[in-house]
């Protein structure tokens, strides 16, 4: 089983390819696509696609799992860039649905509670977490990387689960 796990954003998104087999867990592939706030918004949205698409057709994941954009409890100031991650979440969600990727939406709390076994982890409390479960001597390389690679293992968690309630 391959997941890779998206970290959508318009300037910075992380991406992880876990991989599943009879020996455990692997991180095959891994990194933060960066992207220049001078481009358009819609320029980057393209170059999101574009970047996914190839990373689908050379990866080839079994399945996709992506974050879902975080609000923030009542300030009005995360409403912008909730947003922005909602326009790359989309870019990601089409290029992966042409492609025949099945994808899997999780709440950042959910990603971190499932590989940090709370809710309200630090972003370095995920990537410690992050290079432990994956064996990983120096970790992932930033935290958006880190981000990606925990949204991949909490997929595949929560397909065991599933697939311990079905026994």
């Amino acid at each position: 089983m391959k997941v890779l796990g998206i970290d959508p954003g318009t300037l910075h998104l992380g991406y992880g390819l876990i991989e599943e087999d009879e020996d455990g867990l692997r991180a095959r592939d891994y990194g933060t696509l960066h992207f220049r706030s001078s481009l358009p918004v819609e320029e980057r949205l393209y170059q999101i696609h574009s970047h996914l698409m190839n990373m689908i057709g050379m990866f080839k994941p079994d399945e996709i799992a992506i974050e879902e954009p975080f609000m923030g409890q009542g300030a009005s100031r995360f409403v912008g860039p909730a947003f922005a991650v909602g326009q790359a979440q989309a870019a990601v969600l089409i290029a992966a649905v042409s492609q025949g990727a099945p994808v899997f939406r999780y709440p950042p709390a959910q990603v971190k509670s499932s590989v940090a076994d709370h809710g309200n982890a630090s972003k370095e409390q995920v990537r410690t977490m992050v290079a432990l479960t994956l064996a990983m001597d120096a970790g992932p390389p930033d935290h958006d990387t880190a981000d990606a690679l925990a949204i991949a293992l909490c997929h595949l968690r929560q397909r065991e689960l599933a697939n311990l309630v079905e026994r």
